[in-house]
């Protein structure tokens, strides 16, 4: 029998037994994981969590500085009152929507940079995220991400399985692009799965009987047939591992019920069961605030800082919080002035948060609200320095990535 009619047979059986939901190939370390839990991840192993806050920002009204009477007039209509905001110090307070981000930071587990952004900014949505997930300020065509070519480096260098997946979008951010890692993008937990089909349960029971033998059956054979064969066991074995996860996840808070809480509670589910992926990708779309800021910029922040509180609170309850760094960013800030809109344009320089094990506080300078580049900050932090702190929390040199000179900030402990 040729390869091609034997694997038109078996993916006639296969469809006799039931359907593999595949949105994209199943992640390898659901697979690793349900075929030998054993070498799942090891206590001690770390984890990053990206969050994008799409659309640009007002980091000025994220972290205001109302110590400076600039802010004040720049701002008359949007600016955040002196008596509303969580204060830090006397010349900066958070959003009063942030008390989740308030918490963290009183504890030392917030840290907030000042001023990031890079050289010879781009207002541009499009650019400025190419450049912001590239870390090729220079490349006007990116092929690859940063954490792509991180990935790489880890399978060269260290020999190991490159773990990552994006949960909550459409496709694949350039961040994680890689000529030679492939990262799934999962919108839900359902998209991996075995669809049994409807009726009694031993009728399920038989359909996935006569897959596993059709499996067997297929055995020793090589090209096609093979690759099907082990495709269709890594679906089964990972759609089981997903559906376990469910079933011995007890989370030790109530998240918010929002869809940033709810795609964190899922990365905690992940960590809690040790699967080995090390970075996970996610988005919280709505930050291009150009008219009535006020209110959309608002729910945003606490959708943010409930989803964060409640991740950190649960990773703390489950003995984790110390595995795992979190960090937020956006393409660009916002302009200094408000507009006429009672909102605000596309601007430069910002700021972001990271969650960090015992190493919280006020990183960077804070730009100037006066000396302006064409009305928007001049950053003072390289957000590939930030990058290259993530790294160091990973482990994986900053040079081979990122380039040279960027080193680390000081967020991240040296352990």
């Amino acid at each position: 029998m040729s390869i091609s009619s034997s694997r038109r047979d078996f993916l006639k059986h296969v469809g006799a037994a039931g359907v593999i939901s595949l949105a994209t190939a199943p992640p390898r370390f659901l697979a690793h994981a349900a075929e030998a839990a054993k070498s799942a991840a090891s206590p001690d192993q770390r984890v990053l969590v990206l969050i994008q806050m799409a659309g640009g920002n007002d980091g000025l009204n994220t972290l205001i500085p109302h110590g400076d009477g600039a802010y004040y007039k720049a701002r008359p209509g949007i600016g955040i009152p002196k008596n509303q905001m969580l204060r830090i110090n006397d010349q900066f307070g958070l959003h009063p929507r942030l008390t989740g981000l308030k918490e963290l930071y009183d504890e030392g587990k917030l840290a907030i940079v000042q001023g990031v952004g890079y050289p010879q900014p781009d207002r541009s949505h499009f650019r400025s995220m190419d450049i912001w997930q590239s870390a090729q300020p220079q490349n006007e065509a990116p092929r690859d991400g940063w954490l792509g070519r991180a990935l790489e480096w880890q399978v060269d260098r260290e020999s190991a399985r490159a773990e990552a997946l994006t949960l909550g979008t459409e496709k694949l951010p350039l961040a994680f692009v890689s000529g030679r890692v492939t990262v799934p993008t999962l919108r839900r937990l359902e998209d991996f799965q075995l669809l049994d089909g409807k009726g009694p349960e031993s009728h399920r029971g038989l359909k996935r009987e006569t897959l596993n033998r059709v499996i067997a059956s297929t055995r020793r054979k090589s090209g096609e047939l093979d690759f099907l064969r082990r495709a269709t066991t890594t679906a089964l074995t990972s759609a089981d591992r997903l559906k376990s996860l469910n079933a011995t996840y007890n989370p030790m808070v109530e998240y918010p019920a929002t869809g940033l809480a709810n795609r964190l509670k899922l990365i905690a589910q992940m960590v809690v069961a040790e699967l080995p992926a090390r970075m996970y990708f996610v988005s919280l779309d709505g930050f291009d605030t150009h008219a009535q800021q006020e209110g959309g910029h608002a729910a945003l922040l606490a959708e943010l800082g409930g989803a964060l509180r409640a991740f950190e609170r649960d990773l703390a309850g489950h003995g984790l919080s110390d595995r795992v760094m979190l960090s937020t960013f956006s393409e660009f800030g916002r302009r200094v002035a408000e507009n006429g809109s009672l909102g605000t344009d596309h601007g430069a320089g910002s700021m972001l948060f990271t969650l960090t094990p015992d190493k919280g506080g006020m990183y960077g300078t804070h730009p100037s609200l006066t000396d302006l580049n064409d009305g928007d900050l001049k950053h003072t932090v390289d957000f590939r320095s930030v990058y290259a702190s993530l790294l160091q929390w990973l482990q994986i040199p900053s040079e081979p990535v990122l380039g040279d000179g960027f080193g680390p900030m000081d967020f991240v402990a040296s352990r």
